[in-house]
C-alpha cells in the first residue's frame, strides 16, 4: 500500500542520504514540522490526557481498529522464527527496520500471535501532529512519543516505559530512527532501544521484515508487495555489565543479526551503494516493467490482500 505523495522525491532523498552515510536523516517531504514550543505543548497535552476516561475509550477503539487492520493488511504475511522467542513470557523491546507507515502492522500481528492484546510503539513527537485517520491512530493506538525535552525523557518517558515492561507488554522501537520508504536494507542503529532494555533488564526481540515484490501493480510506479517477518534470536543484557556496556553490545549484535538476515534473504552482501532494487516494488520512470520484473519479481500473490 502506497501512503504519501512525492515518492520520486523521497527516493532521491534516500539515494542522497545513503550516499553520504546519513542513515538517520529524514527523507519524507510532507511530515509535520514543529518548533520547540509546539513540541512542548504536544507532550504536555499527551501527558494530561493519557489518564482520562476519554483517552482510554479512544485507546480501546484505536487498538481494536489497529489490530483489525493488521490482520487484514497482513493476510499474506508470513512469520518465521517464532522458536527464538517461544520461551519469553515477560515484557520485551522489539526492534525492526522502518520503511512504511504501516510496517508496524506486521509487528502488531506478531504481538497478537504471542498473546499480547496490543503493541506499544515509540514514535517521534511530530508524528502526533498528523491529521486524519493516521493522526488518530498515532495519538491513541498504544503510542508513546519520544520528545526533544530531556526532562520529559528522563522522567515521564522512562516511567511510562518501565510500567509497560513491568506489565509484560511489548514495546516497539525503530532504532534506524526515520522511515525510509520501501528501503530493503537494514541501516545502522541508534542506541536508545538497547539502553532501555539494559536499564530495565528486558530482552530485545530482534526483527527484520523482508519485502517481496508481487507481479500485480499498486500504482503506475510500484508493484504490490508482501512481507515476511523474520524473528531473529532474542538479545539479553548481561547482569555483570553496566547499562552503557550492555547497550553498546546489544546494539552491535542486533545490527549484525539484521545484516546477516538481509544477506541471507537477498543473497548478496550488504553495502550501501544505491541500486534501484533497494526500493521494493519500484519501477523508475526511465525503465519499463519488462526491465524490472526478471530482476525484482520475488513472489506470487496467494489470494487475500497484498500490502
Amino acid at each position: 500500500m502506497i501512503i504519501g505523495s512525492k515518492r520520486e522525491q523521497v527516493i532521491e532523498n534516500i539515494q542522497q542520504a545513503a550516499g553520504v552515510g546519513a542513515f538517520h536523516s529524514k527523507v519524507e517531504v510532507d511530515d509535520p514540522v514543529l518548533n520547540e514550543e509546539q513540541r512542548q505543548v504536544l507532550i504536555r497535552n499527551y501527558l494530561q490526557k493519557r489518564t482520562t476516561w476519554g483517552f482510554r475509550a479512544n485507546n480501546r477503539m484505536a487498538r481494536y481498529a489497529a489490530n483489525t487492520a493488521s490482520k487484514l493488511i497482513n493476510r499474506n504475511t508470513e512469520i518465521i522464527g517464532l522458536e527464538h522467542v517461544k520461551e519469553l513470557t515477560g515484557g520485551a523491546i522489539l526492534t525492526s527496520n522502518h520503511f512504511n507507515p504501516l510496517d508496524n502492522t506486521v509487528l502488531r500481528l506478531f504481538s497478537m500471535k504471542m498473546g499480547k492484546e496490543g503493541l506499544y510503539i515509540v514514535s517521534n513527537e511530530e508524528n502526533f501532529a498528523m491529521s486524519g485517520w493516521i493522526g488518530y491512530l498515532m495519538n491513541y493506538a498504544d503510542t508513546v512519543p519520544v520528545g526533544s525535552s530531556q526532562r520529559y525523557m528522563v522522567n515521564q518517558f522512562e516511567d511510562i516505559l518501565m510500567k509497560l515492561l513491568k506489565r509484560k507488554k511489548y514495546v516497539l522501537f525503530y532504532p534506524e530512527q526515520e522511515m525510509w520508504f520501501n528501503y530493503r536494507k537494514p541501516r545502522p542503529l541508534k542506541r536508545g532501544a538497547y539502553y532501555y532494555a539494559a536499564k530495565f533488564n528486558v530482552p530485545v526481540i530482534s526483527c527484520f521484515i523482508e519485502i517481496q515484490d508481487l507481479e500485480k501493480m499498486d500504482t503506475a510506479e510500484f508493484h504490490k508487495v508482501r512481507y515476511i517477518l523474520h524473528i531473529l534470536p532474542a538479545i539479553f543484557p548481561e547482569p555483570v555489565k553496566s547499562v552503557r556496556e550492555n547497550s553498546l553490545i546489544m546494539c552491535e549484535q542486533d545490527y549484525r543479526q539484521k545484516k546477516a538476515a538481509y544477506e541471507m534473504i537477498y543473497g548478496k552482501p550488504l553495502d550501501y551503494g544505491f541500486e534501484v532494487e533497494d526500493i521494493a516494488g519500484w519501477i523508475p520512470a526511465c525503465m519499463g516493467q519488462s526491465d524490472i520484473l526478471p530482476k525484482y519479481h520475488k513472489a506470487e500473490e496467494k489470494g487475500g490482500m497484498a500490502t
